[in-house]
């Protein structure tokens, strides 16, 4: 079992952000056919309430999506950049939380709070994949700087906004 459960340090940020696109593309198509086709296509926040708990749970081992990212398209993209795992973490951990309350939200037949849900993380991936900016790795910056996270739980990435990208590898 721990051969499965696990999270990667440190994480290839190309994977990460490519990740975010298949994210992004399916909560955008989502909201899109939900909105224009009927709400019954709201079902695919299952599906990416699943990826996010199965990355969170084994990073890329389990998700479809990460196995994809990791494996055909970012080492097809250019060279890994490397960065600390346990904000990536973090950060899935956060868009599981976004799809598992849209999906509570879809079963109790609240569909516009659905949308609303899988809209903010449209924003979240957007960021992510187009602009490399993790919503979810700041907030662990801002939890590490306050204490709420302890420092062992990253050295590396204590002040994750000014550290030089070399430094994740030394955690390996």
């Amino acid at each position: 079992m721990s051969r499965i459960l696990g999270f990667p340090n440190p994480v290839n940020e190309v994977a990460a952000r490519t990740v975010a696109a298949g994210v992004l593309g399916l909560s955008v198509l989502t909201i899109v056919l939900a909105t224009t086709a009927g709400h019954g296509w709201l079902w695919l926040s299952v599906v990416l309430a699943y990826g996010f708990v199965a990355r969170v749970l084994t990073g890329p081992k389990l998700s479809p999506l990460g196995r994809l990212a990791t494996r055909v398209v970012a080492p097809r993209i250019g060279h890994e950049k490397l960065v600390a795992g346990p904000p990536k973490r973090f950060a899935q951990a956060m868009g599981a939380a976004m799809t598992l309350t849209a999906v509570v939200l879809l079963v109790l037949g609240f569909d516009t709070a659905t949308l609303v849900f899988l809209g903010l993380v449209v924003v979240a991936a957007t960021l992510e994949s187009v602009f490399a900016y993790c919503i979810g790795c700041k907030v662990f910056a801002g939890l590490m700087r306050a204490g709420l996270i302890p420092d062992e739980t990253c050295a590396a990435c204590a002040n994750i906004n000014l550290r030089p990208p070399q430094v994740a590898t030394a955690s390996k």
